[in-house]
């Protein structure tokens, strides 16, 4: 199964890069005995302060256009359901026994993901009830599923 984190806007060099290719990469390792082919972060355009009316949309097609159409497709979204750490690992395996080739998640722009990706996902995912800057999320995203597949691995990174 190939993992694709979909966000919108670009990172830039600085300590959440930095902390973020780290999980990546400590992600990928952990996860290849599991079936975990590839982990991998696919960013599409932001268009900040441009044409505000209709961004959320435009923002949506484009993450859409990037989305295989047999992924499993995941949206992090206020509205989503907030999975314990354990919870997460349960579905990554349920993933990998059903034989899914691609699971795909996906981090909105600053206004959230629009109605046609919101309807297109098959589960939406919520960090909590705070909301979080979208650097951070690729961040705690990419460190959840890295302890995920610690959990399902019996590393002892994640400690109960």
């Amino acid at each position: 199964m190939r993992i694709t984190l979909l966000a919108v806007g670009k990172m830039k060099a600085g300590p959440e890069k930095d902390l973020f290719d780290n999980y990546l990469i400590r992600l990928k390792a952990i996860a290849r005995p599991l079936g975990v082919t590839d982990v991998r972060l696919l960013e599409v355009e932001d268009r900040k302060g441009r044409d505000r009316p209709g961004q959320q949309d435009r923002e949506g097609e484009k993450l859409l256009a990037a989305v295989p159409s047999t992924a499993q497709l995941m949206a992090l979204d206020e509205h989503g359901k907030a999975l314990p750490s354990k919870a997460l690992a349960d579905l990554l395996q349920s993933l990998l026994d059903q034989g899914v080739g691609e699971w795909t998640l996906a981090i909105g722009g600053a206004d959230g993901h629009s109605p046609a990706l919101l309807k297109r996902a098959d589960r939406k995912l919520a960090l909590g009830p705070q909301t979080w800057p979208h650097m951070l999320v690729r961040v705690m995203l990419a460190e959840q599923l890295y302890r995920a597949a610690s959990i399902l691995t019996g590393h002892p990174y994640h400690r109960v």
